[in-house]
């Protein structure tokens, strides 16, 4: 017999004050926006007695169906799951136990699951729309792999608001597919060296950010190029100038993440959610550097 998780059968684990368990899927736990994600569900979870195992999947959707299975198997009473774009029998296989998942960040890639998502978009054409308005018309995009949902939302943003802001979409001045510090790096020096290199970029994930402005420093145009990051992180405001970024707030959709959860332990016949949360643009300097 399947692992039924009904709403009686959660009353009297509530009741009888067991320890609740429930795993968390996370692409890197050492990043530290999935940091944050972590320590703002392990908060909720605690208010609700309940015990978070949370692991590293690294982007892989092999390995996600490996641990969202594993974690079936040791009967956690829920999970919730930064979601791979291209894993889905893990979470089809935890499902189909009648156990509630909640995925957080990105989209589920199966039906009737509930997300918690920023609006990546909309923060992706802030950003564009800021640098524009101090002039810039050279923007160039650096973004983090393009499978992500998070990664191409935030490109389609870009690209939405060029076209907004009559500004043509130039591919030379685009580069996708940046897993590392050092490799946004490497990106951003081949585009400083460009015979007209742009002169504003947005940096579309934090680790990115953090390559861009190490090849900022490395050609001392940090003073001179613009740049606009997504994601915050930290002592941003204090480096020189300090980092203009679209700021999520990991915070705010790790608890929300996690109330949904445990709504769903409580009553398992909840309709599925989208819950999405806005970004807020934080003006700093770097991003207020005029052409």
């Amino acid at each position: 017999m399947g692992y039924q998780h009904n709403t009686t059968a959660s009353n009297l684990r509530r009741n009888s004050q067991r320890t609740l368990t429930i795993g968390l899927l996370l692409d890197d736990v050492a990043n530290p926006f999935m940091s944050a994600l972590h320590r703002a569900i392990e908060q909720v979870a605690h208010h609700h007695n309940t015990l978070v195992f949370a692991v590293s999947s690294d982007q892989e959707a092999a390995r996600e169906d490996e641990l969202v299975r594993a974690m079936a198997a040791r009967r956690v009473d829920g999970l919730i799951v930064v979601p791979n774009s291209a894993g889905a029998a893990g979470l089809q296989q935890f499902q189909r136990l009648h156990r509630p998942a909640v995925c957080v960040d990105r989209p589920a890639v199966i039906p009737n699951l509930d997300n918690v998502l920023a609006d990546n978009r909309s923060g992706a054409r802030t950003a564009v729309h800021h640098l524009a308005d101090y002039g810039h018309r050279r923007i160039a995009f650096l973004g983090d792999r393009a499978t992500i949902w998070t990664a191409d939302e935030r490109y389609l943003g870009y690209v939405e608001a060029l076209a907004l802001e009559g500004l043509t979409l130039e591919p030379q001045l685009v580069r996708r597919n940046l897993p590392s510090i050092a490799a946004a790096e490497q990106a951003t020096l081949e585009l400083l060296n460009a015979e007209v290199p742009p002169s504003a970029l947005f940096t579309a994930q934090n680790l990115v950010t953090l390559g861009a402005l190490r090849a900022l420093q490395r050609r001392g145009l940090q003073q001179q190029v613009a740049l606009v990051g997504f994601d915050d992180f930290l002592l941003a405001d204090l480096l020189s100038p300090p980092i203009t970024v679209i700021a999520q707030n990991p915070t705010a959709m790790g608890k929300a993440a996690a109330e949904r959860l445990f709504a769903r332990l409580d009553d398992t016949t909840l309709a599925p959610q989208q819950i999405i949360l806005p970004t807020q643009l934080l003006i700093r300097g770097s991003g207020e550097i005029q052409v």
